[in-house]
């Protein structure tokens, strides 16, 4: 591949870029640098003579950098297109093959919906710096708000900028953004979960109470007695049952205070 530095009449001034050539093909870098064309009457006088020299020295100390960096690969003529791609329209992608795990998807689309309420126009990734992430952060501690303007917990302020900071990380690793500004934005704190658990006289009561969805009754109170969450019961077989001491408890429970079982 072969690169070039090239100049153009644009205006009153001279204006310098790269070609990039390759299997026919021609791209092109505007390097944002000028030159002072000749005068149709006298000279350039030698100040701008120099100042021309330096800029046409640092136009190919850049054409040198990239042919070097094309020769290890380093360089991606894309790289300025995808830098182009609108940041929330890749985060909904990224939701989108999160569909299967509905909790996860559901964290995934209430960031996507507090991200559009902080930047209600679509942000393109070479907009995105340090001074944003820092606002989506600031944003979620002082304003971020549920439906009915209730503050959001300190563990979902948590998630949802986790969820932001993945997706600018996936980014990279798609080579959308060379790094991640995240990177240099502190983390929201995590606040420590509140439990609840309920007594063995409360148990006993709700073993006694009775319930129209007894099958849902029956799970919650072996949930309570071995610890397990309820999506862990939905999916249980019979092939993974074994008699623990748990187990053991909970049907001398169950049968002591509900004869029906």
């Amino acid at each position: 591949m072969k690169v070039t530095l090239r100049q153009r009449l644009k205006g009153d001034k001279i204006s310098l870029y790269l070609e990039y050539y390759s299997n026919g093909k021609r791209q092109y870098e505007y390097l944002n640098l000028y030159l002072t064309p000749d005068p149709e009457k006298g000279k350039l006088t030698n100040a701008v003579k120099e100042e021309n020299k330096k800029i046409l020295a640092l136009a190919e100390t850049i054409r040198s950098k990239r042919h070097l960096e094309i020769q290890n690969s380093t360089y991606d003529f894309h790289d300025k297109e995808k830098l182009k791609t609108y940041f929330i329209m890749y985060m909904e992608a990224l939701a989108e093959k999160r569909k299967d795990s509905k909790g996860n998807y559901g964290n995934w689309d209430s960031t996507i919906k507090h991200l559009k309420k902080y930047c209600p126009r679509d942000i393109q990734f070479n907009q995105i710096n340090k001074a944003f992430v820092d606002g989506f952060r600031d944003y979620l501690l002082k304003e971020a708000s549920t439906k009915t303007k209730k503050a959001i917990s300190t563990n979902t302020k948590y998630s949802y900028f986790n969820k932001f900071r993945a997706a600018l990380k996936q980014a990279v690793r798609d080579g959308i953004l060379k790094t991640n500004p995240a990177e240099m934005v502190e983390g929201l704190p995590q606040g420590e979960p509140v439990r609840e658990f309920l007594t063995l006289d409360e148990l006993k009561t709700l073993a006694k109470t009775e319930c129209k969805n007894e099958l849902m009754k029956r799970a919650f109170i072996f949930a309570c007695l071995t610890g397990l969450r309820f999506s862990d019961i939905q999916k249980l077989k019979w092939s993974e049952m074994q008699q623990s001491t748990e187990l053991g408890h909970y049907i001398r429970f169950v049968q002591q205070e509900d004869k029906r079982i």
